[in-house]
């Protein structure tokens, strides 16, 4: 299993995660608004009772107002009656317009709305990240350049380089096509028959940019010394193989390289074109 793929799998049980809490917490009810909603009443029914005197109280009124107290906690005990048993009083669930909905309800789901919110927003650049481009970028067939443009590069000695698609478009001889159909596979085999090859940019080894280097006619890699022959094969240094290559086709007096597929590189020791540096080397 792929990189890729361990991560669409991470992104996909992040945004799960996400849903699953977000929707137990709406969900979720508790007592504080009932109680809360019971206390407000009852205050408000004793506020109507009590009203507050806005002048000063005697003694003589004092006492008036205690004997008063004194009568009505007399009849409310009078008034209670010994319950006598029975069937339980069935419970019945309070409207949940009732209860409505408190402070800590609200933000907890405002928290997790929030948290739901950025995960998904992540899985989903990170999909967009992953998803092959279909417009023309790396990752899809992309036209490197025309057959002149190309061979006029190898006139001067150097590969052809596009930037868009990460690719060095390097000659093949024709003479060696045979050696190397032992070693590539038919989608690398069909552009050296048309005497090319793209070798992809990054080094195998730790994927640095390996660049050109005019003296010795190699790529050599300045970041750990690999070095490779004009045909992306390894040479030396600790790169455990060649270059990748991608397959390319030529139509139209032009080259097209399918940049979403990558081709491994030859393994250690491969030279079908027998070429050795041809100068000083650069790394």
């Amino acid at each position: 299993m792929d990189s890729s793929t361990i991560l669409v799998i991470a992104v996909a049980a992040l945004l799960l995660l996400a849903a699953t809490m977000v929707f137990a917490t709406g969900r979720r009810r508790t007592s504080t608004g009932r109680l809360a909603r019971e206390t407000r009443r009852a205050d408000a029914a004793t506020q109507a009772d009590t009203e507050p005197s806005t002048a000063l109280a005697t003694n003589d009124q004092n006492a008036d107002l205690d004997k008063t107290a004194r009568a009505r906690a007399d009849e409310s005990r009078g008034s209670l009656v010994a319950s006598e048993g029975g069937a339980p009083v069935r419970y019945t669930p309070v409207d949940e317009e009732e209860i409505g909905l408190t402070r800590r309800q609200f933000f907890n789901r405002g928290i997790l709305t929030g948290m739901g919110l950025s995960i998904g927003a992540f899985g989903v650049a990170s999909l967009a990240f992953l998803w092959p481009s279909s417009a023309g970028g790396f990752g899809a067939k992309i036209r490197v350049g025309s057959i002149a443009d190309v061979e006029a590069a190898f006139e001067n000695k150097e590969p052809y380089y596009n930037a868009a698609a990460k690719t060095y478009i390097v000659a093949y001889p024709p003479g060696d096509v045979k050696k190397a159909a032992k070693v590539y596979p038919p989608s690398v085999v069909s552009g050296m028959e048309a005497g090319y090859v793209a070798i992809y940019q990054k080094c195998v080894h730790l994927g640095c940019r390996v660049p050109w280097c005019e003296t010795s006619q190699w790529f050599e890699c300045p970041c750990h010394g690999s070095k490779y022959n004009r045909v992306g094969e390894k040479q030396g240094g600790p790169a455990p193989r060649g270059l990748d290559r991608f397959p390319l086709t030529v139509s139209g007096g032009g080259i097209e390289v399918d940049t979403g597929t990558i081709v491994i590189g030859p393994p250690t020791g491969t030279n079908t074109t027998g070429q050795g540096a041809e100068g000083a080397a650069c790394v």
